[in-house]
């Protein structure tokens, strides 16, 4: 016995093959009409301002016919490509077609908007493509993408007021395709907060070395030629890079320095075994959770006596590096949560991170550019009107 198809796939079917030949049929008709009216206007135009007949050789002509160009024009129809007369001095777009280039300039915007947002260029094209019916090409997305060079290139030369308490510097990785291979790209970073609780994410910079000396000078260079002097810096905190650390005696070296807790606790816990793993961190753990640096500097004497003979190394280090991991203590005590560690622009990173996924590999360092620099200023314009609180209750 045959399969009976029930009636409503049928109307189903019937329904979307109808809507499929109907606005296809229509939208094609639309175009047409379209572009005929919008030649036909253009031409009028024209004529209106030249006011003598075709082909009139009178002395007293003011211009002259000069053909036509080509100009495309993206609707909610589609893509039209239209003949525009011209003269030798001027040309003829219809008023009407104003609306449309004002659409033209909102698909751009949407491209870039989807682009910036982690959308491959190819995929970029296929969201387009749902609102006018074009498919816009991964060459035209990374065309219109690199319009904003110009605007990245004047938030790296902003200037910067002089009222920063807190600077905050970290570096990202991001993997970049170059000729030889695909590359990782290290990404330096400036965030401040003022006294008030307001935030920025001030600068970026492409490294050349890792995160060496030379690196973080160039980076911490840039902030005190566009105005961040340090006159209002009480810390600068950062990861505990070497090269870093020196960076910031050669250009702030009236600042106080304190060193991430975090890196800091996972490289000591590197080195310890694993049976002694929860015993290590507890102990250290008491000593940047004091009352006081008094009471820090007991915590690490104790931490000192109990581990030195099973990992003497490990507790040279330590105690090399504790002026600097205890440098929030002369701060004020609700703050030092905040400044004890990096994990306000680490935060940061993960947004980034999050939305470069899927982009799997940059095809340039440029591409690298645009895209932290939008993630950044999205960043910005949130925080205009949003403190932190902690850093408020200290204004």
């Amino acid at each position: 016995m045959a399969k009976v198809t029930p009636i409503t796939e049928h109307f189903q079917h019937f329904v979307q093959e109808l809507k499929e030949s109907f606005w296809g049929d229509l939208q094609g008709q639309v175009q047409k009409a379209g572009k005929r009216l919008f030649e036909l206007l253009s031409e009028r135009q024209r004529d209106l301002y030249m006011v003598s007949p075709r082909y009139d050789r009178a002395e007293k002509r003011k211009d002259y016919r000069n053909g036509y160009y080509q100009r495309d024009f993206v609707t909610r129809f589609g893509t039209l490509r239209l003949r525009i007369a011209r003269t030798r001095k001027k040309s003829f777009l219809p008023e009407v077609l104003k609306k449309f280039q004002r659409r033209a300039e909102e698909v751009s915007l949407l491209i870039r908007e989807a682009f910036l947002r982690g959308i491959s260029t190819r995929q970029v094209g296929r969201v387009v493509a749902t609102l006018t019916g074009e498919v816009i090409s991964a060459q035209t997305v990374s065309r219109l993408t690199r319009d904003l060079d110009e605007i990245v290139g004047q938030f790296h030369q902003a200037p910067l007021e002089d009222n920063w308490a807190y600077l905050f510097l970290d570096g990202v990785s991001l993997r970049v395709r170059r000729p030889s291979g695909r590359k990782r790209v290290q990404m330096l970073v400036a965030y401040g907060v003022k006294k008030d609780g307001r935030r920025q994410l001030l600068a970026f910079m492409r490294s050349h070395g890792g995160e060496s000396q030379a690196d973080w000078e160039a980076l911490l260079n840039d902030l005190y030629r566009r105005g961040l002097e340090g006159k209002s810096l009480q810390l600068i905190v950062t990861d505990g890079c070497p090269g870093l650390a020196a960076a910031i005696q050669t250009v702030y070296p009236r600042v106080a320095h304190q060193r991430c807790w975090v890196h800091k606790m996972r490289n000591i816990l590197e080195k310890v075994r694993r049976r002694d793993h929860d015993a290590v961190k507890a102990d250290a753990q008491a000593i940047y959770l004091g009352e006081s640096g008094n009471q820090a500097i007991t915590a690490f004497r104790h931490f000192r006596a109990r581990w030195k003979r099973d990992y003497c190394s490990m507790v040279k280090q330590l105690e090399r590096d504790l002026p600097e991991l205890l440098s929030f203590f002369a701060l004020p005590k609700h703050l030092w949560r905040k400044l004890r560690t990096t994990n306000i622009i680490e935060r940061c990173f993960v947004e980034v991170r999050r939305r470069t996924r899927p982009m799997v590999c940059f095809v340039n360092v440029k591409s690298v550019d645009r895209i932290i620099y939008s993630i950044f200023q999205r960043f910005n314009l949130e925080w205009k009107n949003r403190t932190l609180n902690l850093f408020t209750q200290a204004a």
